[in-house]
């Protein structure tokens, strides 16, 4: 396993799971389950969710998952903006661990940006730090301006990872956001590393892995393992997916297969809109 830093100095997994739209369907709940437990096996101990998936099914689902093995795993979980004040943050992440069956998140997050002042979201953040309730707090889809804001009030450079889409595809954090993080510390979480699949039907890529005896999803995951401050939460339901994913530990990209990437991929050449999904 190869593992980031966080800002604090505690190493986590490069490589987690995801679990947006996991718990959804009784009819693949216990092939989901499994596909969880296998990854703590393996050793991808970073479990990524949030109270917005499924209305907190996906966390209920970790909680079977985990069941009996919870120091195995370094959970993160996320509120919902509207959540997101002094007084709902904390209620919130109440109703996340209960829905887990957990006395503590390793790492909690504010989804995305809301109409609640940062100042207050950093104030339950902390209680819930000093309650030991969460362990590290951070944010996600919080673009460049956000975060210079969220930094400058009183704790929030306390913020352990900015959660974010990135992955081959969708690179324009490059130009500023990334470098801003990297000058603090502060490590990327990428989601949706493979762009909800869609990344796998691309012919040049497909190419690029086919020469380089790996598949598609291996090639987008080993460029982002290749980063030293990039973690990549890919979700899957399926244990055979899960061991695909798992063996893009083992790809270690060249110089020059990383300029592949990049003629087939560009960096960005200017300032963009923070990408979402």
């Amino acid at each position: 396993m190869k593992y980031v830093t966080l800002p604090g100095g505690e190493q986590v997994p490069a490589l987690g799971m995801g679990t947006w739209n996991i718990g959804d369907r009784a009819g693949t709940r216990a092939e989901e389950v499994a596909t969880l437990q296998l990854g703590l096996e393996m050793g991808l101990r970073l479990i990524d969710t949030a109270e917005m998936y499924g209305e907190g099914l996906s966390e209920s689902l970790i909680g079977e998952a985990i069941a009996g093995r919870r120091d195995d795993a370094f959970l993160v979980s996320k509120v919902y903006p509207h959540n997101a004040s002094r007084k709902g943050a904390v209620a919130a992440c109440e109703r996340s661990l209960r829905r887990i069956g957990t006395d503590h998140l390793d790492m909690y997050l504010l989804h995305w940006r809301g109409d609640v002042p940062f100042e207050e979201t950093i104030e339950a953040f902390l209680a819930l730090q000093q309650a030991g309730k969460i362990r590290h707090f951070g944010v996600s889809n919080l673009d460049l301006a956000d975060m210079e804001e969220f930094w400058d009030v009183p704790g929030g450079d306390g913020v352990a990872v900015n959660q974010l889409l990135y992955n081959l595809g969708r690179r324009g954090i490059e130009f500023d956001l990334l470098p801003w993080l990297r000058e603090r510390n502060v490590p990327i979480m990428a989601y949706s590393p493979i762009e909800q699949a869609r990344l796998l039907r691309n012919d040049s890529l497909q190419r690029f892995a086919a020469a380089h005896d790996m598949t598609a999803a291996q090639a987008a995951l080993a460029w982002l393992l290749s980063f030293d401050d990039v973690i990549a939460i890919p979700k899957t339901s399926q244990r055979e997916r899960l061991r695909e994913n798992f063996d893009a530990l083992t790809i270690e990209l060249t110089p020059e297969q990383m300029g592949e990437l990049d003629k087939i991929f560009p960096p960005p050449r200017h300032a963009q809109p923070l990408a979402m999904l």
